[in-house]
């Protein structure tokens, strides 16, 4: 039996790195996955194998309309609600805070904090409603910390930390936990593109930059992130809410 076998699970941010590692991980362990995304096709060929364990929307997590349809059609296809990974996200600029402008703010500030609420605030009714749920936020270990370059991702990353805390209080005495979880650098797309904005004609030196900067001398996989995500899903975790888990190669301990 697996460690959340017949439960629902809701993923946002579906064909990232870290969305596809956690889908997969979430049917192998006996859920049933509802996938969002906002490209059709590349949201299709992340969910193709799966079958029927896998329903999926495409929308926009920024439009709240697009969230609650999602929601709602999760629920119709699955009948419940009882895992919810607020993952996607964007990385924004790296720019110093001085070069930053308005618009480039708003886009991370849209997706990253927006996107999470709107999540949050649709998902958590059905989830109230069985008095029992979880509710995992990406966040960043930028959410604990701070970094030159990366204000405005580290700005939105906060903020989320803080509508964590605020949701799990909110919600603990009806019987919904919400965590987040704080990753360090991850071998995926976004530092890819963290790498190049930083030094277009040397990426690999931001990223051994980066990688000096992490105790255990890696960056971490999208699957040691998607196995936190799944015990913050699991009952494994029952007493954690409110709570920050950070997967950073003891980056914070520094």
């Amino acid at each position: 039996m697996g460690r959340i076998e017949g439960k629902v699970a809701l993923v946002t941010g579906a064909t990232g790195g870290i969305g596809r590692a956690t889908i997969d991980k979430f049917v192998r362990e006996g859920a049933r996955v509802f996938a969002f995304a906002r490209q059709e096709a590349p949201l299709r060929d992340a969910v193709a194998q799966y079958g029927a364990s896998v329903a999926m929307a495409t929308g926009d997590v920024t439009e709240e309309a697009d969230v609650a349809r999602a929601v709602a059609a999760c629920l119709d296809a699955f009948g419940r609600l009882d895992i919810v990974f607020a993952n996607a996200g964007v990385e924004g600029v790296v720019k110093p805070i001085t070069d930053v402008t308005a618009e480039e703010l708003d886009e991370v500030y849209r997706v990253n904090v927006r996107g999470t609420f709107f999540t949050l605030k649709h998902s958590a009714p059905p989830m109230v409603k069985q008095g029992k749920g979880s509710i995992i936020v990406n966040s960043s270990i930028l959410g604990l910390s701070g970094m030159a370059g990366l204000s405005a991702y580290a700005m939105s990353k906060h903020a989320v930390t803080g509508l964590m805390r605020s949701a799990a209080l909110e919600l603990a005495p009806v019987g919904v936990r919400v965590n987040s979880i704080h990753p360090a650098a991850v071998d995926n797309r976004m530092m890819r593109s963290i790498e190049r904005l930083a030094a277009p004609d040397a990426p690999n030196s931001v990223k051994d930059k980066f990688t000096s900067m992490i105790p255990l001398g890696r960056y971490g996989t999208n699957e040691e992130i998607a196995d936190l995500v799944l015990f913050l899903g699991s009952d494994e975790s029952s007493f954690c809410s409110g709570s920050t888990f950070a997967a950073d190669g003891a980056f914070g301990a520094l």
